[in-house]
């Protein structure tokens, strides 16, 4: 499973007006540069967001997300592409353990993330 999101400047700031995290460094440039980013930081919780839509669009209406875990190891930065992949570490029954993780531009993991989803019928 794998998707990709580069994140604008607009969603930034639809996203701290629906999250309510108006912290700066998320969509002033100068106060994230004085932080020594590059450029505006993606929020923590936005990524866990796109692992949960990473999932859930797996799922494709076959089932729920009943445990979402996310662990930030790194920042990412607007405008640069954010891809989450995952996969089943085991099953049981009607229930699935994924191994999800979150990766900047170069590869490298910035967040690390579980979860766990019950089918809605028993996997073969």
């Amino acid at each position: 499973m794998i998707l990709t999101e580069t994140t604008t400047l607009r969603r930034l700031v639809e996203y701290a007006g629906a999250s309510g995290d108006f912290y700066e460094m998320h969509y002033d440039l100068d106060v994230a540069r004085s932080l020594g980013h590059p450029e505006l930081a993606v929020h923590g919780l936005l990524k866990a967001a796109y692992l949960g839509r990473l999932v859930t669009g797996w799922l494709g209406g076959r089932g729920r997300l009943a445990v979402l875990e996310v662990s930030y190891r790194g920042m990412d930065f607007r405008d640069r592409a954010h891809t989450c992949r995952g996969r089943v570490i085991s099953t049981d029954g009607n229930r699935a353990e994924l191994e999800l993780w979150g990766e900047d531009d170069t590869g490298r993991r910035t967040t690390l993330g579980r979860a766990e989803v019950i089918y809605d019928e028993e996997t073969p």
